[in-house]
């Protein structure tokens, strides 16, 4: 698998919903509904390396998307698999072409596991924190996962951009 190191200069972008922006890196949504590349309990953090990549993925196609939080990360990590091509056949293992699969339907409906949730086995295996890969909601965008106990042990980190603290602190203004 092809790897790179992100050093923290590139902007990462994520909308968050507004309820949870005082906690822009939990990972606590997909850990407790999975994600495209995390099985449930897994905390996860999804972001792109565009805005406009970051609206439609937190949109997920809806022509009217809820109101969102726009914050900007910085990411620094060794080991971060990069499959921002796609699959590349003699590259990549034949399951990576199933990585932009309707995961939410094969988990939710058929009740069995995507093969994007293999696929993240396969990093935390690997002890990759994160993965690069081609946005399935904007032609042309990429999305970065990180995987955030595996960020966290291979020293790597994530930091939101926040200098005037303008992030709210807790959740006491959400009932």
């Amino acid at each position: 698998m092809k790897s790179v190191a992100l050093d923290g200069r590139q902007p990462l972008h994520r909308f968050l919903t507004p309820h949870w922006a005082h906690a822009p890196l939990s990972g606590a949504g997909a850990a407790a509904n999975g994600g495209r590349f995390n099985r449930p309990g897994a905390h996860a953090l999804y972001l792109a390396t565009d805005v406009a990549t970051a609206q439609a993925e937190y949109a997920q196609g809806a022509l009217w998307a809820d109101p969102g939080t726009h914050c900007v990360y910085a990411v620094r990590a060794k080991g971060v698999v990069d499959f921002s091509e796609g699959f590349v056949p003699g590259r990549w293992d034949a399951i990576w072409a199933e990585a932009d699969c309707d995961w939410k339907w094969i988990a939710r409906v058929e009740q069995r596991d995507p093969p994007s949730w293999l696929i993240g086995d396969m990093l935390l295996a690997a002890g990759a924190p994160g993965l690069l890969y081609p946005s399935t909601k904007r032609k042309g965008g990429i999305c970065l996962v990180l995987l955030l106990d595996m960020l966290a042990r291979s020293g790597g980190s994530a930091h939101v951009h926040d200098p005037k603290r303008r992030l709210p602190r807790d959740a006491r203004s959400w009932p």
